[in-house]
């Protein structure tokens, strides 16, 4: 154990984990040459397309310094706010963290955010500064800045290039020099976490562990403690580029465990996997259990394939821990799901995931967040979907979440920054400046107005120099509406949403002008209305296609003409009343856009 070495790699997203783990790996002889390729460690097309970790990988790799020989177990993290559940569950198996700070960008909110998270645990930090191979990078102010936030002393920050691999050597002796070795005994029984699983659909379900005493050997009976089940470990090993099996993977390993689960609901990720003849008795302290922050539906486009959404989410949820879901109906979409997200990025992976991985087409309703009513009895309600919000006469008050929101942005664009909060109900609680350039600027805000499109117009008015973090702070009152949208006199329970009361009319007309445009014609004219309880606050009018049903008169006194039009009105006075308006899947997603 005194050679082994686990550590991860923490960032703000986009200063270059993936290409410096490429270095890692290539140094190490982890890989050959031949099967090396950019961002090596992201095996999901998604994540190529976009440039972004999705999910946090492992690799085990062996270095040898002055004659020794050592193992390291890297865990690559993503780096959005979205995914920082994934970041959590890397750090709980590790000892140390690789902070990596771009050269040129200096030190962004996430940044920070990660690394609290890492010093809760307290791991080991090696600070390291990359892309130093860039032409605008400014390494002498970025090092003030790193000094300024974790205390650490100059010469120990490592000046590096993931690109060009310079610096990989120091940084590899680095770990071995200051990341302490996995403490734990052998010979104690088995104790160990399971930080990850993943489905295979020939094998069932690998979940991925940490052995922080005892070890494991094939063939040996063993048992998940939180759900108490029992298993044969049928086949177990380390996790190199591809699976290695081993006959034995000991404390202080991170490894992986085959045992023909089949059952998604069967992996608990933060479980504590024992031996059943000689069991641990205390489970370990994982980590807490994830709130989602956004919620929305999603409903199979046809409603035959409910039971094979149902099978992809829990084969997804394997895969995500972070993913939380529940059954739920709509008159306008049939049965689908309620799905809670930690955020606008995570919903749109997960329904790209679904199409890509299992060739489910959804469509997904309006997104919102979660809200306490209190009736007027004082009963407590918690309110996921607008449905649930009681009636206006039967509600007391109604408290939405709030988030404490951090901002690091250039100096010149503090105006704007802050223009945009404050249209988005938020109090500035602190302004601070990091160096004559940079600013932090730290906001409560509702989480509701963050939901929807704050992020892209954060990025836009601060022309990408702006990041953004956020955790949430607890609920708080405020004047909160549902606002329906009917079509021809119908409730369509799909576009519903709790908003402000200030805020309801503006938004009210935006929605109506929006669905006019999406909304195909009809033969009949259709009523778009908002409204708030029985008052109706917005209305557009689609009107009908018109036939020409006077076509075929020509010449003849004008009663004819009168007969054929007055026969078509009444023929659309009958469709209004029985006909049904499709809406499209662009028109659900488009009401999020209304700025656009």
């Amino acid at each position: 154990m005194q050679h082994i070495r686990n550590f991860c790699i923490i960032a703000h997203i986009d200063h270059g984990k993936s290409t410096l783990a490429d270095r890692l790996l290539e140094h190490t002889g982890t890989v050959t040459q031949r099967e090396l390729q950019a961002q090596l460690l992201d095996n999901m097309d998604l994540e190529r397309e976009r440039g972004i970790t999705i999910k946090s990988h492992a690799i085990q790799m062996n270095y040898e310094l002055d004659g020794q020989k050592y193992v390291f177990n890297l865990i690559d993290t993503p780096g959005h706010v979205d995914f920082s559940y994934e970041v959590s569950r890397s750090i709980a198996a590790c000892e140390g963290a690789l902070l990596i700070v771009d050269a040129s960008q200096g030190i962004e909110a996430q940044t920070i955010s990660n690394l609290f998270m890492a010093l809760e645990q307290d791991l080991e930090i090696i600070p390291i500064l990359n892309k130093m191979d860039l032409p605008g990078a400014m390494p002498e102010e970025v090092k003030d800045e790193i000094v300024d936030l974790i205390g650490c002393d100059r010469d120990s920050i490592i000046p590096a290039s993931g690109k060009t691999g310079m610096g990989v050597d120091n940084i590899l002796r680095a770990i071995v020099e200051r990341v302490p070795a996995p403490k734990g005994n052998p010979e104690e029984p088995l104790k160990a976490l399971v930080f990850d699983s993943v489905f295979n659909p020939f094998r069932g379900i690998i979940a991925y562990f940490r052995i922080y005493n005892g070890q494991i050997s094939k063939g040996e009976h063993v048992k998940f403690m939180n759900t108490g089940m029992t298993y044969h470990a049928d086949e177990i090993g380390v996790l190199k580029l591809d699976l290695s099996p081993r006959p034995q993977v000991s404390a202080g390993d991170v490894g992986y465990i085959i045992s023909g689960i089949k059952d998604a609901k069967e992996v608990k990720v933060g479980d504590t996997l024992t031996s059943v003849v000689r069991p641990t008795l205390d489970t370990i302290k994982g980590f807490e259990d994830v709130k989602p922050m956004v919620f929305a539906g999603i409903y199979p486009v046809d409603t035959d394939e409910y039971e094979e959404l149902r099978d992809a989410m829990e084969k997804l949820q394997l895969n995500d821990a972070s993913l939380v879901f529940e059954p739920e109906s709509s008159a306008a979409l049939g049965f689908g799901f309620r799905c809670g997200f930690l955020g606008m990025l995570h919903l749109e992976i997960i329904q790209e995931r679904l199409e890509r991985e299992f060739n489910m087409t959804v469509i997904t309703t309006v997104p919102n967040v979660g809200y306490l009513a209190y009736t007027t009895k004082g009963d407590k309600v918690i309110v996921n979907n607008p449905s649930d919000l009681p009636d206006p006469d039967k509600t007391e008050y109604v408290e939405e979440p709030y988030i404490k929101a951090t901002i690091i942005t250039k100096s010149e664009y503090v105006g704007s920054v802050m223009s945009l909060c404050l249209d988005k109900r938020g109090i500035l609680t602190n302004q601070v400046y990091l160096t004559a350039e940079r600013v932090e600027l730290n906001f409560e805000m509702p989480l509701a107005e963050i939901v929807f499109d704050f992020y892209d117009r954060l990025k836009t008015i601060s022309r990408g120099y702006a990041s953004f973090d956020y955790h949430p702070i607890g609920y708080k009152e405020s004047k909160l509406v549902k606002m329906d949208i009917l079509l021809n006199g119908k409730q369509v329970d799909a576009l519903s949403a709790v908003i402000h009361r200030d805020n309801a009319f503006d938004l009210g007309k935006k929605i109506c002008k929006k669905l006019k445009d999406l909304i195909p014609r009809q033969q009949f004219e259709i009523a778009i209305q908002a409204g708030i309880g029985a008052k109706i606050i917005a209305r557009e009018t689609l009107s009908a296609l018109r036939k020409d049903v006077t076509a075929k008169c020509y010449g003849g006194d004008i009663t004819r003409k009168r007969k054929l039009l007055e026969k078509q009105k009444a023929g659309k006075k009958r469709m209004r009343q029985v006909g049904n308006v499709e809406i499209p899947q662009s028109a659900f997603m488009a009401v999020l856009k209304l700025n656009d």
